[in-house]
């Protein structure tokens, strides 16, 4: 996660969220290091995503704005996330002047989503 302003478009906190990106998991052999495709939906179709994605040597599935193209596949895992973490009501409306205080609540949300989903895969 990264926390930016209200007025920040999604598109300009792109390559820091790339740039946060651990090593993934979970197949064997050395951990993977970087991200291959990156699903994203119309707010992300500028030269300067397109230009970052080809820098990094990912590939970018996103629809072009003023098309009909459904590429919503990793769109409603986003929706779903923002779902989850709307849950808890002091994340759902930022009441916090301080982003270090709101920030802390993020993650902890966002522990306890994760820690209720791997407890309910070992039941």
């Amino acid at each position: 996660m990264a926390l930016s302003a209200a007025n920040v478009n999604d598109h300009l906190m792109l390559p820091t969220l790339l740039d946060r990106v651990r090593p993934l998991r979970g197949r064997p052999g050395p951990p993977r290091r970087r991200i291959a495709i990156l699903i994203g939906d119309k707010g992300y179709d500028y030269p300067s995503v397109h230009a970052e994605l080809k820098q990094r040597g990912i590939t970018g599935y996103i629809p072009r704005r003023g098309t009909h193209d459904r590429v919503t596949a990793g769109r409603w895992i986003v929706e779903q996330a923002f779902a989850l973490l709307h849950q808890y009501r002091r994340l759902a409306v930022r009441w916090e002047r301080r982003t270090d205080i709101h920030e802390g609540f993020l993650n902890l949300g966002a522990s306890l989503i994760c820690w209720r989903r791997l407890s309910n895969r070992t039941r």
